[in-house]
């Protein structure tokens, strides 16, 4: 039997880790030959729920055609969020909760993609359309994902599908929701020995919107300040990043995880495009963006319907 490999986007969340990981299990459990990797650095977030459920992280790759044929997208399917080479390999499963964008294959494959708030959601519904149990690490794993993806469920991208799966898998993985989700959420948050380069790269994807070239990364935090007191820092890199890759506009967010407000930086010859979108005005190149936590709800549609209307 061929084997595949199944991985997150780049700059993988907890969910695209998580993710990987759990549908890796099914499969295999369900006769497969798959192996779960990534393709970029364990966070912090990430390595506290894998080091509380005692599970191992996926090998790094940098491509995927020298070692298979085929791959199994999770928690992603745009292509510039993918691995470098995903041209040359064929794509035949999808289990997502984004947008779909920049997609498509020359062969039919299997696509699952729901509006809930985490992939780990849609991949706990696929445990029971299969019958297969779930272990408590798994359901660690999955709990683990949700709770990184809504904000401890606070999140306007949580449905009700992912509060009763939380619920659910937190009984099965033996854990106090808000206390472990704290805690989780905590240990993301730490960016007292994170580099600019590491902040930038945390939590990264690019996007087309329209005719534009846009980056958008977040960071949670405890303190906005821990981040915005390295802001000169900060913009050299994003331009220099800008400049490289010949973005439109990078916007950095940086979300209180305490009182669910984010604070964005926004830089490119398209930098006005943010104050449009959320009808602020930038003062020194940075925002209060009020109640925004979500990138998926609440920044890339908001402006990608700004951009359409340049």
């Amino acid at each position: 039997m061929e084997k595949a490999l199944i991985f997150g986007h780049k700059n993988p969340d907890t969910d695209s880790i998580c993710s990987a990981l759990v549908y890796a299990d099914l499969k295999t459990k369900l006769g497969a030959n798959v192996e779960a990797v990534r393709l970029g650095s364990i966070s912090g977030e990430t390595q506290f729920v894998l080091d509380y459920f005692q599970a191992k992280a996926p090998r790094l790759v940098e491509t995927v055609a020298n070692e298979v044929n085929e791959v199994i997208l999770v928690d992603h399917n745009e292509r510039q969020q993918s691995v470098s080479d995903i041209d040359s390999v064929r794509v035949t499963e999808v289990i997502d909760h984004h947008r779909i964008a920049n997609f498509e294959t020359s062969n039919p494959l299997y696509y699952r993609a729901e509006p809930v708030g985490c992939t780990t959601t849609i991949l706990n519904k696929l445990y029971k359309e299969n019958g297969v149990a779930v272990t408590k690490e798994i359901a660690g794993l999955m709990l683990s994902a949700i709770i990184s993806d809504t904000l401890l469920l606070k999140s306007p991208t949580c449905t009700q599908q992912d509060v009763d799966a939380a619920h659910e898998l937190a009984a099965i993985a033996g854990v106090d929701l808000q206390a472990y989700g704290l805690e989780m959420l905590k240990a993301g948050a730490d960016l007292s020995d994170k580099s600019i380069a590491d902040l930038i790269s945390l939590d990264s994807k690019e996007f087309a919107m329209g005719n534009a070239k846009v980056e958008i990364a977040q960071v949670n935090a405890v303190d906005v300040n821990d981040v915005l007191g390295r802001q000169d820092e900060l913009e050299a890199a994003l331009n220099g990043i800008i400049d490289e890759k010949g973005l439109d506009l990078f916007l950095f967010v940086v979300t209180d995880i305490l009182n669910n407000d984010s604070v964005g930086i926004a830089l490119g010859r398209a930098a006005h495009v943010v104050e449009k979108a959320y009808n602020v005005t930038l003062e020194n190149n940075k925002a209060v963006l009020k109640g925004v936590v979500s990138r998926k709800k609440q920044i890339v549609p908001v402006l990608t319907d700004t951009f359409s209307q340049q």
